[in-house]
């Protein structure tokens, strides 16, 4: 088996996917002319945020995850994303497949907190490899590691995020209350004659500001 290599040549928002997902485009190349029978892929995804600029209101959105500013220096570290496997199969030299990444909205998440407070731009994603790989021999098929240093970089539109969200939260997002916190505000929601939840959370907001 010659040297392993994985590029990520784009992502996409997938349309038809039960739940939010998207679809990374992983081009892999293996130069044996024996070529490859299949590769169990290990593949983990990492957010890289000290990769890009922010702008105030991202700043500010941001302080919950990673703390005053004049500390990001120190606190700006990579965040898991995903951890996913996928079977690769029989190519010779160079093939592309989907790597389908199921994502939440939920924002007690850091990777979710992290996009949800992003308006613009790319987002930063290191990709690193692992697995095994089955290759054709003269008797039968032989069998290899994916080198530990085989990693990509890409970087994901903001815009692409919005739109997967956008797909199936138009225009919302999530937030995950203990039990008695929902029913706290339900009861707010009741007494006040409120229509929405968005009219509760609005008049809350409005008389703690004063």
């Amino acid at each position: 088996m010659d040297e392993i290599g994985f590029t990520c040549v784009g992502v996409r928002a997938e349309a038809y996917a039960a739940f939010p997902t998207l679809v990374f485009r992983l081009r892999i190349t293996e130069p044996s002319p024996e070529g490859v029978h299949a590769i169990g892929l290990r593949c983990q995804i990492r957010i890289e945020p000290h990769l890009r600029r922010y702008d105030p209101d991202e700043v500010e959105l941001l302080g919950d995850l990673f703390g005053d500013p004049s500390r990001w220096g120190d606190t700006l570290k990579p965040l898991q994303f995903a951890n996913l496997s996928i079977m690769v199969p029989a190519f010779t030299g160079t093939t592309e497949v989907d790597v389908p990444v199921p994502c939440s909205y939920d924002l007690e998440v850091a990777a979710g907190k992290y996009f949800a407070a992003l308006d613009d731009g790319e987002i930063p994603l290191l990709l690193l490899f692992s697995g095994t790989v089955f290759s054709r021999a003269e008797r039968g098929f032989s069998v290899g590691q994916v080198p530990w240093h085989c990693e990509t970089r890409h970087r994901l539109p903001a815009a692409v995020w919005r739109e997967l969200m956008d797909r199936y939260f138009p225009d919302s997002g999530w937030l995950r209350l203990r039990r008695d916190t929902l029913r706290d505000l339900h009861r707010f929601k009741y007494e006040r004659a409120l229509a929405t939840w968005d009219e509760a959370l609005e008049l809350l907001l409005k008389e703690t500001r004063g």
